[in-house]
């Protein structure tokens, strides 16, 4: 008994063997906490200066822009430079935008197209930090400590997502806005610490040496044509965060709909958080599973349904069931939600990172954040605009539905996704 409950836990391999990923993986969970601080703050005062859904949205549209372009030029540049000094060199112009955060803040800044800028400027340099730092990875780990090393990413991912919004929200109910994007500035440098302790990572030689321009991006999109598993890992994530995507709807069901204020939202953020935290608690088991395409699919399904049951919770909220149950309901949702997220992004880098050759992988890595982190951006933009159009209640669980009805159609005609399998990894 004892034994089976330990391959359910996490594989802490990595973290044991390689000192250099325990110091990245260290750095960047508390960078992370702060940037999802930043996230939450940003929205509610966007909100707070506008009332407005759509409005929050458009935060999506200053970050999506920066991610597309610089994300894909980030992973060429990953590719043909040293990508500890190209992470490091995002890293600080990230941890940049946290300080001006606070000064605006501090300032009282009453300007929404400040805000605005100041998200783009994050998103740029993330664009080029996370490609660089997830190609890293493979250097230093071997091959089968990948998807246990995934598996501790996306576990210090949903931490970071669970922390920073309570903490958000504690801190702006206390202090105000100044007070989060104060802390996020602080715990920013620790993701700095972790890059400046590491050796240098450059290319290896050979297919990688050209140097980083438009055709360095377009030979990562010519691999993603000839490459139909790697190719469906992006396209999955796209329509799950474009139909589903319910972090616009969050500020207007927490401080409307359920009635609770600023920590309400940061409880419904920290929800899908502390269910991606629960599913790679138990995530020992990942390592063992082949069919990493129909996990994807069945996990994607899992997070539609949980955004549906979101929804639902919005639309009886101050009817059928008190605003203080309908809140319940939303944070089962959301758990959900977050729980097969994490599942299926563990499956979904591993594929990346197994099936592409390294010198690809920059490149790849690149698009990868143009698709993790500019999907959901695309989603707020129409999540907003719907939402002010049906409100946010019918919006989820629209948006819920249609997603698994995409997965569904997914599994019965792309079968060569559904026949990957992990132990001879194609792309």
């Amino acid at each position: 008994m004892i034994l089976c409950v330990r391959t359910l836990l996490p594989d802490l391999t990595p973290l044991r063997t390689s000192p250099a990923y325990l110091r990245l993986w260290t750095g960047f969970t508390l960078a992370g906490v702060g940037a999802q601080m930043a996230t939450v703050a940003i929205g509610l005062q966007v909100y707070d200066l506008t009332g407005s859904s759509a409005a929050v949205g458009l935060v999506g549209l200053f970050a999506l822009v920066p991610l597309v372009v610089l994300g894909l030029y980030g992973g060429a540049l990953a590719d043909q430079h040293d990508r500890r000094l190209v992470a490091l060199i995002a890293q600080l112009v990230a941890w940049v935008s946290s300080v001006l955060l606070a000064a605006q803040a501090y300032l009282g800044n009453t300007q929404v197209w400040i805000l605005y800028a100041l998200v783009a400027l994050f998103n740029g340099a993330f664009a080029v930090m996370s490609p660089a730092r997830s190609s890293i990875y493979p250097r230093i780990l071997p091959k089968e400590q990948l998807p246990a090393a995934n598996a501790l990413g996306v576990l210090a991912m949903n931490t970071a997502m669970t922390v920073g919004p309570l903490l958000a929200g504690v801190l702006i109910g206390w202090q105000g806005f100044r007070a989060a994007y104060t802390f996020d500035a602080v715990i920013t440098t620790a993701a700095l610490w972790g890059l400046l302790t590491l050796g240098p990572i450059k290319p290896e030689p050979g297919e990688g040496s050209r140097r980083a321009g438009f055709r360095s991006v377009t030979e990562g999109f010519g691999f993603l044509r000839r490459s139909p598993n790697v190719r469906m890992t992006f396209i999955t994530d796209i329509f799950a965060m474009v139909l589903a995507q319910p972090r616009v709807l969050l500020p207007a069901a927490g401080m409307v709909i359920l009635g609770g204020g600023a920590t309400t939202v940061g409880n419904l953020y920290a929800a899908a958080a502390v269910g991606g935290i629960v599913a790679m608690f138990f995530s020992g088991r990942l390592g063992s599973v082949r069919r990493q395409g129909v996990a994807i699919l069945v996990s994607i399904c899992g997070w539609g349904a949980g955004i549906a049951g979101l929804g639902v919770a919005l639309l009886l909220a101050g009817g059928p069931l008190t605003q203080q149950q309908a809140f319940w309901l939303a944070m089962l949702g959301m758990f959900a939600a977050g729980a097969s997220d994490a599942v299926s992004a563990v499956f979904r880098t591993t594929i990346l990172q197994s099936a592409a050759p390294d010198h690809m992988r920059g490149r790849l890595q690149g698009v990868f954040i143009v698709v993790v982190a500019g999907g959901p951006r695309v989603g707020e933009i129409v999540g907003g605009g719907v939402a002010d159009a049906i409100g946010e209640g019918w919006t989820a669980v629209a948006g819920g539905l249609a997603c698994i009805l995409v997965m569904g159609y997914f599994r019965l005609r792309s079968r060569g996704f559904v026949a990957y399998d992990a132990r001879t990894p194609t792309p």
